[in-house]
């Protein structure tokens, strides 16, 4: 019988493979390629547009179904994947990657100003628009249908969070163990990845990751400023763990030379100054390995960042723990601001559905929704994606996020520590200074470079170049970047963000 399915696009991995072969009849042993095939095909026969439901992991995936002459897309539940779609005529094009529909030669190419001021407000492209005019990003949890004359988008996944009270702090964290300990054993039955490594820093989520993977080898950034590195936390914790260690010291000459490459390959901007670092780590692991773990998801989904723990009025709108700019500065610094362009529209419907979950709850389904698929998963995604390396992230497993979906909020703030019961369960695994450290963050001296003139003549080129002229007020351009330069220091993710854009801009456009 001839087969009326067929994969039209797939990234990713599945990582419970066994189960869905098993269950699927998909014989065993078939290479990755093959068996990732079979479980999509099989898969969308047996469950339809359930089927994501059904595949842990991280994926983006395009279905033709031949019978129904329709094309299904679909991306997984937070994101890790990128996924985006434009119409171009009768045709439906897709891809993970912005830049294969933005030089497609039937693409008009146009710049969307109204991201750009959503992008000024967040320092990442928020929500479903993109910088190109007529390309959508399909967001987490949705799938997309196409029946060659329209799109329909549908949610089939939101991150809501519904306590249950009758369980312990204990009984949480022995889940989360259970759960952590199932997602390693199907990463160590993919026998066609033999060997991987695993980025490491000081904190507790890259440490537990470590203690529980089968990476055998840790690598970390540093540098020489010793208040921003990590390197010498994440050495003792490699050591203590019996795995190998390597680090990759980033100078500011090789920081600033690698953001375009990293503007260049993001697809989009992205304000975020640890994407280069994250790139010249990615480039550091790919001399020695071609799998490489990372501990994303775990600040999002138990409650990681001091914003969660901000009691915000209840009239208010929260924008994601990533809020660079006012409505006010933008409209000062942008020549065509566009009133009806709020910085809420991306997040307001959500909002209103959620807010009633509590404060904490409610703020955590954002930053999933937005933030972490907007700025982490797209950092990471492409920077891995273009350095040849295939990343993991198995604490972002769909698994993980039900476990953390049940717990009371007043469970993850305890002993001034920030999702306290993740490191309950981690501190069976790891000694209690690093199951409890304070967090730090993946911080990057950019602030400093930015203000010395040994490093920051690019950034002054593109601050008052062509391009800048072309979107900002030079003036208020002249006066942030005097008080920036002359001691307001937090001032720098306004100068980075928007230097990244024009640096974007000049490379695409």
């Amino acid at each position: 019988m001839e087969n009326t399915v067929q994969i039209r696009y797939f990234s990713g991995y599945i990582r419970n493979y066994k189960k869905l072969c098993a269950e699927l009849n998909v014989a065993l042993p078939l290479s990755r390629d093959e068996r990732e095939q079979q479980i999509l095909i099989k898969g969308f026969e047996k469950w339809g547009t359930d089927i994501p439901m059904h595949l842990y992991g991280a994926f983006a995936f395009a279905v033709y179904d031949e019978k129904a002459d329709k094309l299904y897309v679909f991306r997984d539940q937070v994101g890790q994947k990128q996924m985006f779609y434009a119409q171009v005529g009768d045709e439906l094009l897709c891809s993970g990657d912005i830049d294969a529909i933005a030089s497609d030669s039937r693409f008009e190419k146009r710049l969307n100003l109204r991201m750009l001021q959503q992008y000024l407000f967040y320092g990442y492209p928020i929500g479903e628009e993109t910088f190109y005019q007529g390309v959508y990003k399909l967001m987490p949890g949705h799938y997309a249908e196409w029946d060659g004359k329209e799109v329909t988008v549908h949610c089939y996944f939101k991150p809501m969070f519904r306590p249950e009270k009758d369980k312990s702090i204990d009984d949480f964290a022995e889940e989360i163990k259970a759960v952590v300990k199932e997602i390693f054993t199907e990463e160590r039955e993919d026998t066609e990845l033999p060997y991987k490594e695993s980025f490491l820093s000081g904190g507790v989520d890259s440490s537990f990751l470590l203690a529980a993977s089968d990476a055998q080898c840790a690598n970390t950034v540093g540098y020489e400023e010793a208040d921003f590195s990590e390197a010498h936390l994440a050495q003792e914790t490699a050591e203590h763990l019996n795995k190998g260690f390597r680090v990759k010291m980033i100078s500011p000459e090789e920081y600033f030379e690698r953001i375009p490459t990293v503007m260049d390959k993001m697809g989009q901007p992205l304000g975020d100054a640890s994407a280069v670092a994250f790139s010249l780590g990615c480039q550091a692991v790919k001399e020695h390995a071609d799998v490489v773990y990372s501990g994303e998801g775990i600040d999002e989904f138990f409650g990681g960042y001091n914003a969660h723990k901000r009691e915000i009025p209840s009239d208010w709108v929260y924008l994601t723990c990533s809020h660079i700019m006012s409505e006010d500065v933008v409209k000062s610094l942008m020549r065509d601001y566009d009133t009806s362009v709020k910085a809420s529209d991306p997040l307001k419907a959500l909002w209103e559905e959620a807010k009633g979950e509590g404060q904490l709850h409610s703020k955590l389904t954002m930053d999933i929704s937005f933030w972490l698929e907007g700025d982490i998963y797209l950092n990471t995604d492409r920077t891995s994606t273009a350095c040849g390396i295939e990343l993991h992230t198995p604490f972002s497993d769909y698994r993980l996020f039900e476990v953390a979906s049940r717990i009371p909020a007043e469970y993850q703030f305890l002993e001034e520590q920030n999702k306290y019961v993740f490191r309950k369960a981690a501190s069976s695994m790891l000694p209690h200074e690093s199951a409890f450290r304070k967090k730090v963050g993946f911080p990057v001296p950019v602030r400093q470079w930015l203000c010395d003139e040994r490093y920051n003549q690019p950034v002054k080129e593109k601050l008052f170049g062509k391009s800048s002229q072309k979107f900002f007020d030079q003036d208020e351009m002249k006066d942030m970047w005097e008080r920036f330069v002359g001691g307001e220091s937090l001032l720098w993710n306004r100068v980075y963000a928007i230097y990244a854009f024009l640096l974007w801009y000049d490379l695409k456009f």
